[in-house]
């Protein structure tokens, strides 16, 4: 088998019910993400259902618990724990797909401009405080862990989501696509969010998918 025909290999890092995962699972069996096989799922918890997810597919699945979040030596060496794992599958991708741990570069230093993440709200092109949406609406550019709360809480006209490649700075990093959502009169945090999913199952396979065609990460 040449080099060209080798399959792109994809990891993906998760929290939680790994919906997005699941896009991709259901793209890749379609061949909608052509040369491409997702060939890990790993979770920072033991309950997370994107692990069955992976399973069901007969993807290798791994569960890295870190038990001293705030300890940075038994942060660190969960990183290191965490990269030598993925690095044993040779990944030419890693998708932060509700995955709720931020990395430092002790992982990211391990695989340099292959890390993307999905983030549920609009980030600007510059790393900036905000964001100018397509009507010409200046939002501020969420970041953090509650951003979907964030956007009711502020009354947005406005939401969405971003993929982008990681940087050590906390949702920040060239931007790959974004998607904007509607925040609708009566939403609260599960409506939007489950909107703002639909959107983002869409547009993580278009990323990956592109990314598969460039052959670079």
């Amino acid at each position: 088998m040449s080099a060209s025909a080798q399959p792109y290999q994809i990891a993906v890092l998760i929290s939680g019910s790994g919906s997005n995962l699941q896009a991709l699972l259901d793209a890749q069996q379609a061949g909608d993400l052509g040369n491409a096989e997702i060939v890990l799922v790993v979770s920072d918890r033991a309950d997370a259902y994107g692990l069955q997810r992976a399973l069901k597919r007969r993807v290798a699945a791994a569960f890295i618990p870190l038990r001293h979040p705030r300890d940075p030596a038994a942060r660190a060496a969960w990183e290191r724990r965490l990269a030598d794992v993925v690095a044993a599958f040779a990944p030419d991708l890693i998708v932060l797909a509700g995955f709720m741990r931020v990395l430092s570069p002790v992982f990211l230093d391990r695989f340099p401009d292959r890390v993307i993440n999905q983030h549920p709200a609009l980030l600007p092109d510059d790393g900036g405080d905000t964001f100018v949406t397509s009507r010409g609406i200046v939002i501020p550019a969420l970041r953090g862990a509650h951003v979907v709360a964030d956007a009711i809480r502020l009354g947005l006209p406005v939401t969405g989501c971003t993929i982008h490649r990681v940087t050590p700075a906390v949702d920040d990093g060239p931007v790959l696509a974004r998607a904007e959502v509607p925040v609708l009169p009566g939403d609260d945090e599960a409506t939007l969010h489950e909107r703002i999913k639909d959107v983002e199952h869409r547009l993580i396979v278009e990323v990956v998918a592109r990314l598969v065609r460039e052959g670079r990460q």
